[in-house]
Formats: C-alpha cells, sequence, structure tokens
C-alpha cells in the first residue's frame, strides 16, 4: 500500500475536521454559511471562504470521492515536487476553480442585473428583492439563483492534482470502477476533468 505523504495527510485532516464542524456545529448550516464560498454581492459573503471552501463538503461522499483522488493521486505529485510546491499547486487550482466559476456567475449576472436597473430598480431593491425571496418578473428564476449560489469542495484543488500526476505518468493506466478498462492517464484525466466541468 502507498505511504501516505506528509503534505497529503494533513490536507485530509483538515477536510475532515471541517465536514464534522458541518454537520456538528449549528445543524450544518452556521457553519456552511460561515464558510462555504458565497457569491460575492450576497450578504453571506465573507472574504476567507475563497480559501475556506476548499475545505467543505457538500456531504460523506462527496468528501470521500474527494479525499480518496486526494490519496491516490496527491501522494505520488507531493513525492516528486515536494510538500511546499505539492500545497501551492493544491491551493493555486482550487483559487483557479473558484476564479472560473464566480466569473462565470458574473458573466450570467451582470446583463440581468443591468436589467433590472434599466426597469427602474435601484442596487439596494435588487438586494431586498433577494433577501425576502422574492424575483423580479423580467429576470427570471436563474437571477436569484445566482445570488443564492455557493460553492464547497476540494475538486478544483484536486482537478489541479490529478492534471499534475498526467503530465508527470502520460503512461499511468487508470481504472474507473464501474469501467474496469485500463486507460492511459493522458486520456483518462483530461476525461474526467472534463465531466467535472460539464457536470458543474
Amino acid at each position: 500500500m502507498m505511504r501516505i505523504s506528509d503534505t497529503v495527510k494533513h490536507l485530509l485532516i483538515n477536510n475532515v475536521i471541517m465536514f464534522i464542524g458541518t454537520i456538528a456545529i449549528g445543524d450544518g448550516v452556521l457553519f456552511y454559511d460561515w464558510f462555504a464560498m458565497h457569491f460575492p454581492k450576497n450578504e453571506a459573503f465573507k472574504p476567507w471562504q475563497i480559501f475556506t471552501h476548499m475545505f467543505m463538503h457538500g456531504g460523506p461522499s462527496h468528501l470521500l470521492f474527494n479525499m480518496f483522488a486526494l490519496w491516490m493521486f496527491g501522494t505520488p505529485v507531493e513525492q516528486y515536487l515536494g510538500g511546499k510546491k505539492f500545497l501551492f499547486l493544491y491551493l493555486s487550482a482550487g483559487l483557479g476553480a473558484v476564479a472560473l466559476q464566480i466569473g462565470y456567475y458574473y458573466f450570467q449576472y451582470l446583463p440581468m442585473e443591468a436589467q433590472a436597473l434599466q426597469l427602474g430598480a435601484t442596487h439596494d431593491q435588487i438586494i431586498e428583492v433577494f433577501k425576502d425571496g422574492k424575483v423580479f418578473t423580467a429576470i427570471g428564476q436563474k437571477f436569484n439563483e445566482i445570488y443564492f449560489a455557493s460553492m464547497v469542495g476540494a475538486s478544483g484543488c484536486i482537478m489541479g492534482v490529478m492534471a499534475a500526476f498526467a503530465l508527470m505518468n502520460p503512461t499511468a493506466e487508470l481504472m474507473m470502477i464501474f469501467l474496469p478498462i485500463p486507460i492511459k492517464a493522458k486520456y483518462f484525466i483530461p476525461g474526467i476533468i472534463l465531466i467535472d466541468l460539464i457536470s458543474g
């Protein structure tokens, strides 16, 4: 069995602690509100969420799959790069993922906000409508969904680690549990990342 590397071990522990905190503090709501990544225009957004959301998970299976991938791919990548460079890679990938997601939300949100402003609403009125759970008819439900959107999980970090593994070991053969056919890492990992992006 592959020996777990030090930085991967500490990341695993931190993720498990944060998950325990989520289910043990504030009935699964309070801790989530503090540390999940909220849309920046939402009053629940706090700057530290840009980092803390990477250590939050939406359920046991979400945590299990991400931590299994972290152990499986993270250990050989850390052994190759060293702890500091590995941690930089891990956090950079997570920051890149949140920037991509929030950028996508803003791409959808800003034109709808502009439309609401053209209809005569003020910024304060838009926020009040969201807080009350109401929606501008001309804007639609999507406006409301983006405002209340939240992000949790280490998936962005894991995708960065997997990409590094594929670059380091392009001919390594990997298999999915439900598809027991060996596939080279240089094909397998881009496919997994593409599926994750589409499903996200």
